[in-house]
């Protein structure tokens, strides 16, 4: 049961990391900035350090859904979660009282459903989606909820496997398993808030397109898993600021401002105390990712083999 209300409140940060495929449809891969990194191998795993601080700290990108086979702790991870003092996810996932009161906050405001935003034909399609695949949460719940928080579920179908698992899940049973205190850098309120400034019209057209396009997003999610277990945060960049424009253009509100308020935030977290930050890995890279804010900062970041 416990499992099953952090997967709803995960439903949240699952649309801001590395997981969604509406943010790179129309890539081209051949496109993509320079590293704004030395880094001699691919690595989500990274050391933070200097500025005076007494012990280090660690950053790790993540992926909210994999097969479970995928979901697993490397050596190098396992040993950042042992000698850390707290981790820190996108939102607290011990905050179950926090995750379930932010409900409220997912549904779209005005009391409008999908039947408002969409054609009769086109809602029925959609509703007929979710009830014949089941989900966590009822149709008649979801349809009142903001359409990309809606799509975000449909991505799971998208893997070749019966069991899925998240990293921060298993993350956060290490954790446990060592008694770590767990954090938040966020509420799972102020994320599904920010998809208020998206027009609910645009987020169904999408929810649309997505359902209409199952195949090729199918495929889309194989090439975003292959490109998370190769640990290619160049890669990563490119796709994210190669995508689907409906979401490009909200690259400074879904990540950009939100990477500059946790670096913000992480100057007065780090020293003290070490800790493990674990946030989706469309974070990490490029000129406004929060391995370049943090090195601006004057911190050191260090690739760790993972």
């Amino acid at each position: 049961m416990k499992k099953g209300f952090i997967l709803a409140g995960a439903v949240i940060a699952a649309i801001f990391g590395f997981t969604h495929p509406t943010y790179f449809s129309g890539m081209d891969h051949k496109q993509g900035p320079p590293a704004y990194y030395p880094q001699e191998y691919k690595t989500l795993l990274w050391k933070i350090s200097g500025r005076h601080l007494s012990s280090p700290s660690y950053l790790f990108g993540t992926m909210h859904i994999l097969c479970s086979e995928d979901a697993k702790l490397s050596d190098s991870l396992k040993m950042a979660i042992q000698h850390c003092d707290e981790v820190y996810f996108e939102i607290n996932l011990d905050d179950m009282n926090g995750m379930l009161n932010s409900m409220k906050y997912m549904r779209m405001k005005d009391n409008k459903t999908l039947a408002d935003l969409l054609r009769p034909a086109e809602y029925q399609k959609v509703k007929s989606y979710f009830n014949n695949q089941g989900t966590i949460l009822p149709f008649s719940m979801l349809e009142r909820f903001k359409p990309l928080l809606i799509s975000s579920l449909i991505e799971e179908n998208g893997l070749d496997c019966k069991l899925t698992n998240g990293m921060e899940l298993v993350i956060l049973t290490e954790a446990h398993s060592r008694s770590k205190k767990i954090n938040g850098l966020e509420t799972a309120a102020f994320q599904a808030g920010l998809f208020d400034s998206i027009p609910y019209e645009q987020q169904a057209r999408d929810l649309v397109n997505y359902i209409d396009s199952l195949d090729f997003y199918k495929k889309m999610t194989s090439e975003l898993v292959a490109t998370y277990k190769n640990q290619d945060l160049d890669k990563i960049d490119s796709l994210t600021r190669t995508g689907d424009a409906s979401i490009g253009n909200n690259l400074n509100l879904l990540l950009y401002d939100r990477n500059r308020k946790w670096a913000d935030s992480l100057e007065h977290i780090l020293p003290g105390h070490s800790v493990l930050l674990a946030v989706g890995a469309a974070h990490l890279p490029g000129e406004n990712g929060l391995i370049n804010l943090l090195r601006k900062k004057g911190f050191e970041l260090t690739p760790i083999k993972n």
